[in-house]
């Protein structure tokens, strides 16, 4: 008799659906013969500037140094990143995006018989990390689209280890102020960790906007995650980081693989902290294609979510998946988002002008379709 592999998996793996990225441009060419060059791809939440030039000469003279392991604990991006916030490289955990580092950080803290508390709409990474770790999942309900913060702190019990919070967060790009996440910690106790995921802090340019950074020296248990894969540019390099207390970092990187950040990552992220005209040319076309799909949707006479980050989630009605294939056979991907429980609506990153008016008129043409078909 054959032996069924999927029974000798540990118990969480065996229930995990693996996690779906946006479609590749590359696949959908394949798939319906289309040219890559005229495809748009909106869907993961990437910088359409591309990377900095700094950080594109940083890889070029990192280049001949291939044939050599990476520093494994990335004196010149933790000097950086030190340098940029101020704080202690004592504090900083590197991981390969993002998502290693919230999974690094699920598999010192929580395991079989855990809680691991999340928001209704959160980011799938949360509660793929719960399951695969063999805790449990608590998913609170959100409230107009964004974490009830009040509900996750009431949602504490004694078996609670972790609580996610993604502020802003994705897919729904809702954001807390600073005093509501202040009085949120304030709230949960000591021996209970909060993973503050601020990927998409960077965009928020305003004044009195929510800083995680600012509140550990006053919450001990609290872990801020961030990202060089939206404002700065470097999705393709993954390359993350989390900051904490000390003591909890020593624990992170014990479990954290030695070369988990490759080279050329690590010096194109170091150079790009120094290249602030790079990230204020992305928070400005950021800011104005927000402001061109916001006008656009309102043409269309369609409602959508808000948005802190650099994507917006709108509302197409009951026939999104029919007008996400029509964007796609029209050379436009964006982000259907059923899977996290919202069927009505559609992700769109923000892209360049001509991308983002290039969605706009396939968005025209795929609800006139819609319309004409219904």
């Amino acid at each position: 008799m054959p032996v069924d592999y999927q029974k000798l998996a540990v118990e969480g793996v065996q229930g995990l659906s693996p996690y779906e990225p946006g479609k590749p441009i590359d696949e959908l060419a394949r798939e319906l013969g289309l040219d890559p060059g005229g495809i748009v791809k909106l869907a993961s939440n990437e910088n359409p500037l591309g990377p900095s030039d700094k950080a594109l000469t940083a890889i070029r003279d990192a280049l001949p140094e291939l044939g050599r392991y990476p520093d494994g604990n990335a004196f010149v991006l933790k000097r950086a990143l030190s340098a940029y916030y101020g704080l202690n490289e004592s504090r900083l955990t590197l991981g390969n995006g993002s998502n290693d580092v919230l999974e690094i950080i699920a598999r010192c803290f929580a395991g079989p018989g855990d809680e691991v508390v999340f928001s209704q709409y959160a980011f799938a990474v949360y509660p793929l990390a719960t399951k695969a770790i063999g805790a449990t999942g608590v998913q609170v309900p959100a409230v107009d689209w964004g974490h009830d913060l009040n509900a996750m702190a009431d949602a504490v019990t004694g078996r609670t280890r972790l609580i996610f919070v993604a502020n802003p967060n994705n897919p729904t790009g809702t954001m807390h102020s600073a005093e509501a996440i202040e009085a949120f910690l304030a709230r949960v106790p000591e021996r209970v960790l909060v993973v503050l995921d601020e990927a998409y802090c960077e965009y928020m340019d305003g004044e009195g906007n929510p800083d995680g950074l600012a509140l550990l020296s006053r919450f001990p248990n609290l872990i801020v995650t961030r990202t060089f894969s939206k404002a700065w540019g470097l999705a393709a390099l993954r390359v993350g980081y989390s900051v904490s207390s000390p003591e909890i970092a020593d624990i992170l990187n014990r479990v954290r693989q030695p070369f988990n950040v490759d080279s050329l990552a690590q010096v194109a992220a170091a150079a790009v902290l120094d290249d602030k005209d790079y990230l204020e040319r992305s928070r400005r076309v950021n800011r104005e294609g927000m402001a061109q799909l916001e006008e656009g949707f309102r043409k269309l006479g369609l409602e959508w979510i808000p948005s802190s980050g650099n994507f917006l989630a709108v509302d197409v009605g009951n026939h999104a998946a029919a007008v996400n294939q029509s964007l796609l056979a029209q050379g436009v991907i964006v982000r259907p988002v059923g899977g996290y429980g919202m069927p009505r609506h559609l992700r769109i990153s923000i892209g360049l002008p001509e991308e983002n008016r290039r969605c706009l008129d396939a968005l025209d043409q795929a609800l006139n379709g819609q319309a004409s078909g219904a």
